[in-house]
C-alpha cells in the first residue's frame, strides 16, 4: 500500500530527504549541501544543476534507508527556498545562468529606480510587496537582460521562468509540467494576490514575460508525476508544493488567524495567519498567500529576516571561534552575558522592520575585555532581537497580540537561543520535537490532497510534543539587552 511520502526540503543551504509514514513519523532522512556562490560582493547565486542532483541523490539514499520502494510511496511533496530565481532553456534542460538567490542584492539599483519612478504603491496594492532585490521579478528581469543571448532565446521561445520549486517540478517530470503554488508565486512581485492571476502589468514593469512563467495551482494538487528514470523506474506522483515558510506555518498548524510561528533558517520568516483577506497596507511587512488548499486561499503577513542562523555559520566558518557546537557551548559558558557588544548582522543589508537593503554589517560595543565568546553570543542574541523587531510589527500593523510563538528550523535546537527568544519576547516560545516543519507542513498538504489523510482533524492528532520555553528575565534586564540592539541597528542604519 501507499502509506508513505518523500518530502523534498530544498533550502538555502541544502538538500534533505525524509521519509514519513501514515502517523506522520519520520522513518528516514538524508541531506546534501551545495555549493554557495558569491560572484561579487552582495551577489549570492546557486547552480541549479547541482541542486537537481542533490534531490535526487538525497532523495535515493532515504528511500534506500527506508527499506522501501517507490511503489510504497503515495506522494513526492517539495518544499523550497523561495524567492531564488531560475531561467532555464527548455530545449537543452539547462539554465542560461546560476539561480539567483533570495538573497541577492545585485537588483538594489534596479529597484531604487522603480521607486523613485513612483511604482512602489502600484506593486505593494497588487502583489502585497515592496519593491526590494528579495523578491523574484527583478532576478529575472536581470538574468533577461544581461545573460548573453537571452534575448535571443526569448524571441524563439525556448526559455522558461520559474522559482526553485518549479524547476524541480519541471526536471523530476522531464520536462512535462512548468507549474508553480501560490504561495513561490505571491513571492514573485509579478503574481496579483487579489485576482490570483499573474498581472500583466507587473509582468510588463519589470520585463518578465508572462509567458515564460509557470502556471498556478493550490497546493494540495497532484502536478504531475515523476518522469526521470534517475530517480525512479516508475511514476510517483508530485503533490503538497509550498513555500518553506508557508509549509512551516501549516505544518505547526497555525490554522486560525493571529496564530504565529517562526522558522529559523539561513534568514528567518515570522508568519502569522490573518485568514482569508489579506491586510490592506502595511510598512515593512508583506502580504503573502499562505497556501492554496481546497479551492481556497488563506492569506498570511510576514515579517522577513535576511540573516540569522547564517550568522552563526559566519562566526563559525568566517571568523574561525569554534568548530563544533559542542565547542560553542563550552566558550558561551564562560561569558555568561553580551558584556555591550552586539552583532547587527546586515551582511545581505536588513528586512522588517528596517528594508535597507544597503546596510552593512557591524560588531558595536566591544572594549578591550571583548573575546570570541562575545562575539559568538552576539551572533545568537541577534537572532532574536531581530524576532522581536519583526514580531512588533506583526503585532502592530494586524492589530493581534502575539500569545505564543511556536517555533521551527535548525537553530532552534540551542537551547540558550530559545531561551533569550522567550525572554526577550516575554511570551511563550513553543519549540517543535521535529526540526523540518517545513518538510512536515509539506507532507501534510501533499498527504491531504492525494487522500492518505481525509480530513483536516486528522493531521491535528499527528501533532508531536513540543518543548515550552518560559521568559524569565527581568523587565529592566530585557529593556535594557533590547535597548542595546535598537542603539546598535541605529549606528548601521546611520552609516
Amino acid at each position: 500500500m501507499r502509506n508513505y511520502i518523500l518530502a523534498i526540503d530544498q533550502s538555502t543551504s541544502g538538500t534533505k530527504a525524509l521519509v514519513v509514514d501514515h502517523n506522520g513519523s519520520i522513518v528516514a532522512r538524508s541531506s546534501s549541501e551545495h555549493q554557495q556562490l558569491y560572484p561579487q560582493p552582495g551577489w549570492v547565486e546557486h547552480n541549479p544543476m547541482e541542486i537537481y542532483e542533490n534531490v535526487k541523490k538525497t532523495a535515493r539514499l532515504a528511500l534506500e534507508q527506508s527499506g522501501l520502494v517507490p511503489t510504497q510511496l503515495a506522494t513526492i511533496t517539495i518544499t523550497n527556498q523561495r524567492e531564488t530565481s531560475v531561467i532555464w532553456d527548455r530545449i537543452t534542460g539547462v539554465p542560461i545562468y546560476n539561480a539567483i538567490v533570495w538573497q541577492c542584492q545585485r537588483t538594489a539599483p534596479m529597484c531604487a529606480k522603480y521607486q523613485a519612478s513612483g511604482h512602489e504603491e502600484t506593486v505593494r496594492s497588487r502583489t502585497g510587496l515592496m519593491l526590494d532585490p528579495y523578491f523574484s521579478a527583478t532576478k529575472w528581469g536581470w538574468i533577461l537582460e544581461n545573460v548573453e543571448g537571452a534575448q535571443e532565446q526569448l524571441q524563439e521561445g525556448r526559455l522558461l521562468a520559474g522559482t526553485i520549486d518549479s524547476w524541480l517540478l519541471w526536471k523530476l517530470t522531464a520536462g512535462q509540467v512548468h507549474a508553480t503554488d501560490y504561495t513561490n508565486a505571491s513571492r514573485t512581485s509579478l503574481f496579483n494576490i487579489h485576482t490570483l492571476e499573474w498581472d500583466e502589468d507587473m509582468c510588463k514593469l519589470f520585463k518578465v514575460p508572462a509567458h515564460i512563467l509557470p502556471k498556478v495551482r493550490s497546493s494540495d494538487e497532484v502536478f504531475g508525476y515523476t518522469e526521470d528514470a534517475d530517480l525512479f523506474d516508475v511514476g510517483v506522483p508530485i503533490s503538497g508544493i509550498i513555500g518553506d515558510s508557508q509549509a512551516a506555518l501549516f505544518g505547526h498548524q497555525c490554522l486560525e488567524p493571529g496564530m504565529a510561528k517562526a522558522t529559523y533558517g539561513t534568514g528567518t520568516s515570522v508568519l502569522m495567519n490573518i485568514g482569508n483577506k489579506p491586510v490592506s497596507s502595511v510598512k515593512g511587512l508583506v502580504n503573502a498567500i499562505a497556501w492554496g488548499r481546497g479551492g481556497k486561499v488563506t492569506y498570511a503577513l510576514e515579517a522577513i529576516i535576511r540573516t540569522s542562523g547564517d550568522s552563526i555559520k559566519w562566526v563559525r566558518d568566517n571568523l574561525e571561534l569554534f568548530e563544533t557546537f559542542e565547542e560553542m557551548e563550552q566558550i558561551l559558558a564562560k561569558a555568561p552575558y553580551n558584556e555591550g557588544v552586539y552583532l547587527v548582522p546586515a551582511f545581505v543589508g536588513l528586512g522588517a522592520p528596517y528594508w535597507a537593503p544597503n546596510a552593512r554589517a557591524a560588531i558595536t560595543g566591544m572594549n578591550r575585555g571583548t573575546g570570541k565568546a562575545h562575539i559568538i553570543r552576539a551572533a545568537i542574541e541577534s537572532i532574536a532581537y531581530q524576532v522581536r523587531d519583526a514580531v512588533e510589527l506583526i503585532s502592530e500593523e494586524s492589530g493581534i497580540p502575539l500569545v505564543e510563538l511556536r517555533t521551527d528550523g535548525g537553530a532552534t535546537e540551542n537551547q540558550l537561543l530559545m531561551q533569550f527568544q522567550s525572554d526577550i519576547l516575554s511570551r511563550k516560545v513553543i519549540k517543535s520535537d521535529v526540526a523540518e516543519l517545513s518538510a512536515m507542513g509539506s507532507v501534510y498538504m501533499g498527504g491531504l490532497g492525494v487522500g492518505l489523510w481525509s480530513a483536516i482533524e486528522q493531521i491535528s492528532g499527528l501533532r508531536k510534543t513540543y518543548f515550552v520555553y518560559e521568559p524569565s528575565m527581568e523587565v529592566e534586564l530585557r529593556e535594557q539587552h533590547y535597548g542595546g540592539w535598537k542603539h546598535a541597528v541605529a549606528s548601521v542604519l546611520n552609516q
